[in-house]
């Protein structure tokens, strides 16, 4: 049996990072990863995705973002590439196409299976992403009549699915985002949206992330939440297509998306939706201006200069309820589910989850002397599992680990 000090589950920007210190540390380790490096970003975005924080903010350990276009917001292709590259600059210990398939405690040590073989170690990190199960569908959407039903990890652009219009189930980050992409290629769009609250791309001549850097909103933690299901909440959306821009229900329906309530069953061939899409969405607006309000007020605690308020489009308010659409009579011929995801670790074979499945951890230290987790999300911070804060986490859980 191959024994290693260290091994890494993940090669994305989380197990990376880990990789980094481990690397500085000079800790003998091994990363493991199902694909190749970055496999969630290629495997799970699709084909037109921009990142929705801007190029600077891609701040790895010894890997901040040196190009000539700061501002900009990264392609797939782009991001995927930058991961490549900062695994390079250390020589990252990598094992590609090896899927670990079990993890179990065994003496003091960890057995981590692979399909291939059986690996022994003293420290596992698993940082296997923010996110692995897709949540639970509605009732009755097995028998709906369409010719398609996706998630957002399996769609890749507009064209891969059948002609008609498309339910989006979902009003997060990758919901806005494929519903833009949907109408600009001509779709029809019905957005199912739920109580997901928004940012605006921009605010006083500054990205969004600029200021929710300087503000210091980004190291909120995980404290600063009501409980721990607050953790499930969706991304609030933006969009890095086209420049940047916004991207929330409001801003679909004023161009051409039918914006309906959550979805609750599919019946008689027809999708039911809850009420109150109105108050939902208001509900979210006022997030998004208790945001705003908190940046006014440290720019003007601060002094610092800015630009004055953007005058923003008028967006269509109130939406109508929309109790019921019949599928066949509205064309929909896929729906497309961006409902979320939620953590699953039932390949560990320890008590290691909450009930809501989140890993029971302190800033990454799990309650198993040597089991650790990186890059989940609201870890430690809100930052937790993004490209600019994901490294904060990965040095304290190395700086543990090298103490032990």
């Amino acid at each position: 049996m191959e024994r290693v000090d260290t091994i890494v589950i993940g090669a994305g920007q989380a197990g990376l990072a880990a990789s980094y210190f481990l690397t500085q540390c000079g800790r003998e380790h091994l990363v493991l990863e199902r694909g190749e490096v970055g496999e969630t970003w290629r495997s799970q975005r699709w084909d037109g995705f921009f990142l929705n924080t801007p190029n600077w903010f891609l701040q790895l350990p010894g890997g901040a973002y040196d190009g000539d276009d700061p501002d900009a917001f990264a392609p797939l292709a782009e991001v995927i590439e930058y991961l490549e590259g900062y695994a390079r600059s250390f020589a990252a210990p990598l094992r590609e196409n090896v899927e670990v398939t079990a993890l179990r405690p065994a003496g003091g040590d960890y057995l981590v299976e692979t399909a291939g073989e059986t690996l022994s170690a003293t420290n596992v990190i698993v940082a296997s992403g923010a996110f692995q199960q897709p949540r639970p569908r509605v009732s009755g959407v097995d028998y709906a009549p369409v010719e398609l039903q996706l998630t957002t990890s399996d769609y890749r652009r507009p064209g891969q699915l059948p002609e008609g219009a498309v339910l989006v189930v979902g009003g997060g980050q990758s919901g806005c985002q494929i519903s833009d992409e949907l109408l600009a290629a001509g779709r029809s769009v019905y957005l199912s949206a739920g109580n997901c609250a928004w940012f605006p791309r921009r605010h006083r001549g500054h990205d969004w992330v600029h200021w929710v850097v300087k503000a210091g909103i980004l190291d909120d933690t995980v404290d600063s939440l009501p409980g721990p299901a607050a953790r499930l909440g969706c991304n609030p959306p933006i969009s890095g297509n086209d420049g940047g821009h916004d991207c929330h229900p409001r801003w679909l329906a004023a161009r051409g998306a039918v914006v309906v309530g959550r979805l609750e069953s599919v019946r008689d061939g027809a999708a039911h939706f809850a009420s109150g899409i109105e108050e939902t969405l208001t509900a979210g607006d006022q997030f998004a201006y208790s945001v705003i309000a908190r940046i006014d007020d440290y720019i003007a605690e601060h002094g610092l200069e800015a630009g004055a308020p953007e005058e923003r489009e008028s967006l269509p308010s109130p939406i109508p309820d929309t109790g019921r659409i019949d599928l066949r009579d509205a064309g929909i011929t896929t729906i497309l589910w961006s409902n979320g995801y939620r953590p699953d670790y039932s390949w560990i074979e320890l008590e290691v989850a909450d009930e809501f499945g989140w890993p029971v951890q302190k800033r990454g230290v799990s309650e198993h002397p040597g089991l650790y987790f990186v890059g989940v999300n609201w870890l430690h911070k809100r930052k937790s599992a993004l490209f600019g804060g994901v490294g904060e986490d990965a040095e304290h859980v190395i700086s543990h680990l090298v103490a032990r």
